[in-house]
């Protein structure tokens, strides 16, 4: 049974459940920031996937990806599925700019995050619904 890691749920919130995917927003204002976990228990590597489920992850990143370019003209849009601090499989599509705090680094660990203040990050999760239903 599908459970998200503790940690994921604790820096995140919640947009949608697309056919594979959970999607979620990264808490941190700095970047626009959305995080799909496939719902299969178990799974830590793109490889401990089903066939079939590889390629609705790769659709779904692809989909997520077309979205936030869409909306907001990134300069880059980065993918990533690192799993170093969080061993379940997950995959950030983050949404970069020349003007963020970290370009043209990772965003990891460059700073602190920056939780959004609730009004914010409730309009930012409404705008997210629609750009990606």
């Amino acid at each position: 049974m599908f459970a998200l890691h503790p940690r994921l749920d604790g820096d995140t919130a919640f947009i949608s459940d697309w056919p594979l995917c959970r999607v979620l927003l990264m808490n941190d204002c700095a970047y626009p920031w959305l995080i799909l976990v496939p719902r299969r228990a178990d799974t830590v590597e793109i490889t401990d996937l089903a066939p079939a489920d590889q390629a609705i992850l790769i659709a779904e990143v692809a989909r997520a990806s077309t979205a936030l370019r869409a909306q907001l003209q990134p300069r880059r849009i980065n993918v990533a599925a690192l799993g170093n601090m969080v061993p379940q499989l997950h995959v950030h599509v983050i949404a970069r700019f020349e003007s963020d705090p970290a370009w043209p680094r990772p965003v990891w660990g460059m700073a602190p995050p920056r939780p959004y203040p609730p009004e914010e990050l409730e309009r930012r999760l409404a705008e997210l619904r629609g750009a990606l239903a």
